[in-house]
């Protein structure tokens, strides 16, 4: 269920779609109930579910139904099954509850297979706005009653609706058909069913889990808090790895994450996408990697930026480095500070290690970029290519207007503009003679009378 408003969140997108661990909450949902191999799987969006539908679309098995206007968990259970097969067991999960664990969702089909109706519950010391699950004096499960409509007594209840049920379909069909709306909210409730279950004789089994795992999102001081609770779960297992973390409360980690022996990360670094660190590798502090491969004993200096970028083993990269997309090095080369590159090339043991923009080079190996070099590679229309060959050596403060090419073992001379291409094994340069103006002055402010 992902029809949500979240007004609490004071958004325009749906609550589903905002972000836990660089993933909108519905995807952690779904990929617990895919842990359950099951056959389809119905995502209930409210009117404004068009972002969701288009964040999924290219998911397998998923079916999309459109509850407008929105009466209630229940009715949204009976709109999804008019769109699901006739299948054995229905799981019925919420969109804004990201840490259920696949175990507790394994348990409630297990359970509901033998023909009961399953039902995650949770002890907590905060149970307030949560339905209470209440009990009979032999400790079975006769109720779910929401907190608007319950009691003194049954506020004091500190075990709580989780959400999540597995259930024989036929069963759960029935049930569903049979909802009224006479409550305080004027909705379809679908704990209503439990009551149900018992009058019927059907055995009610309630599946029980841990505080945390029970927590659900509706505004965005919860979504905070689970934030840090997931950082804290994968911080954990990378560490289980063999990974050293600096400060495991200052780590982000919002994508995959693939690591070899003996990575240190400090702190303050955040990886996004599908990131690889080989082994040896050190990441410095306050980092940001999105869809990198870093070979084996790379080091990253603080406050670097790589994007789409791969890096060649024993490479050296920062600080204040920035790696744009289709950025390839080789083995021993050396990135400094405020050097930009971006769908270029540079080969082994090549260094830009000052202020530089490279941008659409293929740069050989064993090539010095002095500081302050830029390629011009943008005509205000199309992009244009800059190849240095092996052993070139570019003096400070170059502009090389593409497209060029200089060739291997080249030098240019600090501060030359160069739009022609340079030959191999010569020194090219540009140069004009100083201009001299004598008895001049700089322009002075006037002073405000």
């Amino acid at each position: 269920m992902a029809g949500g408003q979240g007004k609490r969140m004071v958004s325009r997108q749906p609550k589903a779609m905002h972000r836990l661990a660089g993933r909108p909450l519905l995807s952690h949902v779904l990929t617990t109930a895919r842990s359950i191999a099951p056959q389809v799987m119905a995502v209930v969006v409210g009117k404004e579910g068009g972002a969701v539908r288009e964040a999924f679309a290219e998911e397998k098995g998923l079916v999309f139904v459109e509850q407008h206007p929105p009466r209630g968990t229940g009715d949204a259970v009976r709109i999804a099954l008019a769109a699901l097969p006739d299948v054995e067991l229905t799981l019925v999960m919420n969109g804004d509850c990201p840490l259920i664990a696949a175990s507790s969702v394994q348990q409630l089909c297990d359970t509901a297979a033998q023909g009961a109706l399953a039902w995650l519950v949770a002890k907590t010391s905060s149970p307030q706005g949560l339905g209470r699950i209440v009990r009979d004096a032999n400790g079975n499960v006769r109720a779910i009653v929401e907190e608007r409509d319950a009691d003194d007594a049954q506020k004091n209840i500190d075990e709580i609706n989780v959400g999540v049920l597995a259930a024989p379909t036929a069963l759960l069909k029935r049930w569903v058909a049979q909802l009224t709306c006479d409550n305080a909210q004027q909705e379809y409730y679908l704990t209503d069913i439990l009551s149900m279950a018992v009058h019927e004789g059907v055995p009610v089994e309630a599946v029980s889990t841990n505080e945390v795992s029970a927590r659900g999102v509706n505004d965005r001081a919860q979504l905070a808090d689970i934030e840090r609770i997931v950082q804290q779960q994968q911080a954990a297992v990378l560490m289980q790895q063999g990974v050293t973390l600096a400060d495991p409360a200052r780590f982000d980690q919002r994508g995959i994450l693939h690591c070899g022996r003996d990575v240190s990360i400090d702190v303050g670094c955040v990886f996004e996408g599908d990131v690889t660190l080989g082994d040896g590798v050190e990441i410095g502090a306050y980092c940001v990697l999105r869809n990198v491969s870093l070979a084996d004993g790379v080091r990253i200096a603080p406050f670097s930026h790589l994007d789409g970028a791969e890096v060649g083993a024993h490479a050296v990269i920062g600080p204040y480095a920035r790696l744009r997309p289709g950025a390839k090095l080789a083995e021993h080369t050396h990135v400094g500070n405020f050097v930009e590159i971006k769908a270029s090339t540079l080969g082994a043991g090549s260094k830009a290690n000052h202020l530089s923009y490279l941008g659409d080079a293929d740069i050989g190996a064993n090539v010095n970029i002095g500081a302050g070099t830029i390629t011009c590679n943008y005509d205000g229309v199309h992009k244009h290519k800059t190849i240095i060959g092996d052993d070139a050596f570019i003096g400070s403060n170059t502009a090389l207007v593409a497209p060029l090419t200089v060739g291997q073992s080249a030098t240019i001379g600090a501060g030359s503009t160069l739009s022609e291409d340079a030959e191999a094994c010569a020194l090219t340069f540009t140069r004009t003679r100083p201009i001299v103006k004598k008895n001049w002055s700089r322009p002075v402010k006037k002073r405000s009378e």
